[in-house]
């Protein structure tokens, strides 16, 4: 299966705003390796830049005025992801961009283009209820680097995203060819074999154990007998 992972930068939130793609990125991944070939490109979007959306990747308007427009580079990008599996966080944003620039230029949309597109945020929502599942917020939980990252760019968040969608996916292949029949599943369907760190065992200490004694002889002497604390921790020999 061939894979890219994806991420793009626009000039604003919303494309149906007139908003425009400015930066595309994707690693090509085959058999869960990444293969070392990847497409990088910086487009002018021939509109201003939004400052918020600025002050979230750092792309100027300056910077990208002797970049290519988008119609100049479609067919190289069209070329790279044609027949993939689209990997990306938050796919409906990158997705309804690329669509709105394809229609544009009369360009097939992203679902006739491509075999498939996997949202890793819907696939942390399922697996992580509840809890923050933004891009850095994964990166954290699973202790992957993320220091050079000081502001959103799409090449650094595609490599980010390609090492959390291993862990998200990790034993879908090989943990179910190992695990017998109802073993191996994970949380909401999702086949996770995360690293556990062992567990610290603390001995209790004599005043500890004493004081556990004087507690279950007080639960002796309520229940006019043997509490089942006692049974617990001197089990019965067994019978021959």
């Amino acid at each position: 299966m061939r894979q890219i992972i994806l991420d793009t930068e626009t000039t604003g939130l919303e494309p149906s705003q007139g908003h425009r793609i400015i930066e595309f990125a994707g690693l090509e991944m085959v058999d869960r390796k990444l293969t070392g070939r990847h497409l990088h490109l910086y487009m002018h979007p021939e509109r201003e830049i939004d400052p918020d959306a600025e002050r979230v990747h750092g792309i100027s308007l300056d910077f990208l005025a002797d970049k290519p427009k988008f119609h100049a580079v479609a067919d190289e990008l069209v070329d790279f992801i044609s027949g993939a599996e689209l990997i990306i966080h938050n796919a409906p944003f990158d997705v309804g961009f690329l669509n709105a620039e394809f229609n544009r230029l009369g360009i097939a949309p992203v679902d006739k283009l491509c075999a498939a597109v996997t949202d890793t945020l819907r696939m942390a929502r399922d697996t992580f209820p509840g809890k923050r599942n933004s891009l850095d917020a994964l990166c954290d939980r699973f202790e992957i680097d993320r220091s050079n990252r000081t502001l959103h760019g799409a090449l650094i968040d595609c490599e980010l995203l390609a090492e959390v969608y291993l862990w998200m996916t990790r034993g879908q292949e090989s943990l179910m060819m190992d695990a017998g029949p109802g073993e191996g599943e994970g949380i909401n369907g999702l086949n996770l074999a995360f690293e556990r760190k062992p567990l610290t065992v603390l001995a209790p200490t004599a005043e500890e154990l004493a004081a556990h004694q004087e507690y279950l002889d007080l639960l002796d002497k309520t229940v006019k007998g043997s509490c089942l604390w006692r049974s617990i921790e001197s089990p019965a020999p067994a019978q021959s």
